[in-house]
């Protein structure tokens, strides 16, 4: 698992294969941005009043919460930007902070739209706890 990881980060890390990017960044630059994407989405989802965990029972919420979804989109579109070999400044530790503030934003007031809530199987209406 751990050689799957390493080689992700090379990867990512060496430069785009055809030749259209001059500049790599490091292994460490890439993870070091992935913790500051992380550590800025949770910080402002919590700045933002979403709950830490969801609603129990935690298995079966549907509730978004700073833990998850939120970091998990947070990297998602940090590593589109690494795939497209997009950092912008600072070896991407800009971009990070960008990326982790839309996606705390985008879960506290876009999330019920875009992935709505299942609907109850008993009456047809949408879950609410």
């Amino acid at each position: 698992m751990f050689d799957l990881v390493d080689s992700t980060i090379f990867f990512a890390s060496y430069g785009n294969v055809f030749g259209l990017s001059n500049i790599t960044i490091s292994s460490f630059d890439i993870l070091l941005a992935y913790i500051v994407t992380i550590i800025v989405a949770v910080l402002v989802a919590l700045a933002l009043k979403i709950p830490l965990l969801p609603g129990k029972p935690y298995r079966y919420s549907f509730d978004v919460s700073a833990i998850y979804p939120t970091p998990i989109i947070a990297i998602g579109i940090f590593s589109i930007f690494l795939v497209l070999n997009y950092t912008f400044m600072y070896n991407g530790l800009v971009l990070a902070v960008v990326i982790g503030v839309l996606s705390a934003l985008f879960v506290k007031y876009l999330f019920d739209f875009v992935f709505p809530k299942p609907l109850n199987e008993d009456n047809g209406e949408d879950i609410d706890e």
